[in-house]
């Protein structure tokens, strides 16, 4: 039996894609929200957000440093990667969504002095 390991999301970024270098490798990292909407049991709207850590490798990485901003509106495709380091003699995990694919949406505007 096969397994697919598979995310897709759309919502927007909370920060600018921060782009470094790993071995060489181009590789990016921000964060993006998508958030549910919905009513209460007293007919109330309701919101809640979720963030979720995305990075991009080699020409994903430089391509998304390169269009995307804080704000955009992007769909994202890829997959769920668990991760984990040693700070202070203690465990730590992290989990992501590394990209495969991605569409600009929408660019975020710019708000004007009127608005």
């Amino acid at each position: 039996m096969k397994s697919i390991n598979q995310v897709t999301l759309m919502g927007n970024l909370g920060a600018d894609p921060e782009l470094r270098k790993a071995n060489d490798v181009s590789v990016v990292s921000f964060n993006m929200a998508t958030t549910e909407t919905y009513k209460d049991k007293n007919g109330e709207k309701k919101e809640n957000t979720e963030w979720h850590n995305i990075v991009g490798w080699r020409e994903i990485a430089e391509l998304m440093h390169k269009y995307l901003n804080k704000g955009d509106t992007v769909h994202i495709t890829g997959k769920l990667k668990t991760r984990s380091w040693e700070k202070d003699n203690v465990k730590r995990y992290t989990t992501e969504i590394v990209v495969d694919d991605f569409i600009l949406i929408k660019k975020r505007t710019e708000k004007t002095n009127n608005e």
